[in-house]
């Protein structure tokens, strides 16, 4: 509880907590990056404040009319296989997320960012930036139109490439309610020395980061389609981060 500027006493609504084991841990050593940025001491509990259910708020003012297309940005179209993302929000209890702002953000078909520090020799693609958003509509669906992100490689171990994701980010009412994940590919050959993959400990939590390929939300001759739902809490949760990755 706390208090308004009248001194009355406010009940404000509580989050409830996992006790699924299914996000990954600060620490994952085969992650090499978390070895330098994970917290050694332990953490703080931050009491909830009035803050983290008000604004600043996140709504239509915030979109553009091609966020959600992201081949469609610029003067001609991206480089690569067409593909349509589309799934549902919904929290712990089943029940749907509606008017939540989702961003995404990838490499694109050659497995480049469009990013200063994305330097390895795969080509720019001059009409591709890889970032998107959108809201969830009424019934906590959203939809992306993109294209198929290539694998890259990375210095994380000997030979290693990333397989071929797209980042998620997903927006409550406030800065404050933010959770990002990763959506992956079924399928892909690369899953098997992926650490960022393989620090979601629990085997059936880590399925629920691959997207399902959905041949009935193709558009013929125009592009493949997949299912991805996050679920928000509960035992069906889908796998979190920290939010601060290598890509």
């Amino acid at each position: 509880m706390t208090e308004d500027t009248t001194g009355r006493r406010l009940v404000l609504p509580a989050y409830r907590r996992d006790d699924v084991d299914a996000h990954p841990p600060l620490f994952s050593p085969g992650y090499r990056s978390t070895v330098t940025r994970a917290p050694r001491q332990p953490l703080t509990h931050l009491p909830q404040r009035l803050t983290e259910i008000t604004g600043p708020l996140l709504g239509e003012g915030r979109l553009g009319d091609l966020d959600h297309d992201l081949t469609r940005q610029h003067d001609g179209p991206p480089q690569g296989q067409r593909i349509i993302v589309h799934g549902r929000i919904r929290d712990g209890d089943g029940r749907p997320v509606p008017r939540t702002l989702v961003e995404i953000w990838q490499a694109n078909a050659a497995g480049r960012y469009r990013h200063a520090r994305d330097t390895w020799p795969a080509p720019i693609d001059p009409h591709f930036d890889g970032v998107g958003r959108t809201l969830t509509d009424d019934q906590g669906r959203y939809r992306f139109v993109t294209v198929q992100p290539g694998a890259y490689p990375w210095r994380n171990h000997d030979n290693a490439w990333r397989p071929a994701h797209i980042h998620f980010s997903l927006f409550g009412r406030a800065f404050t309610q933010r959770l990002v994940t990763q959506m992956y590919f079924p399928g892909d050959p690369l899953f098997f020395q992926d650490p960022v993959l393989h620090s979601v400990r629990d085997p059936m939590a880590r399925q629920r980061l691959v997207a399902r390929y959905d041949h009935t939300a193709t558009q013929p001759e125009w592009a493949l389609a997949y299912a991805f739902d996050i679920v928000l809490r509960g035992r069906e949760g889908t796998p979190f981060e920290d939010g601060d990755d290598d890509g």
